[in-house]
């Protein structure tokens, strides 16, 4: 995958690969050990079901930045 800027993709909107609409990127976290990215912050849409994800303390999708497929207009994600 090309390097992207972190500052590119706050903001952006957030896919599933099954086309559906899921939410918007909030944050990155990152494993202070390795310094590997671990997970996408996503603020869910309204409507929006990711229950397949772990939540964070605000109800916000911990989707694990492994399942990134691909980073164009929107970020798509492996459902």
């Amino acid at each position: 995958m090309a390097e992207i800027l972190a500052e590119n993709l706050s903001g952006k909107a957030v896919m599933g690969s099954d086309g559906a609409e899921i939410g918007m990127l909030y944050n990155v976290t990152m494993d202070m050990d390795t310094g590997n990215l671990k997970n996408l912050v996503i603020t869910p849409d309204e409507g929006a079901d990711p229950t397949e994800f772990e939540k964070d303390e605000q109800g916000r999708a911990l989707v694990p930045v492994r399942r990134v497929q691909a980073v164009k207009d929107h970020m798509i994600i492996e459902r």
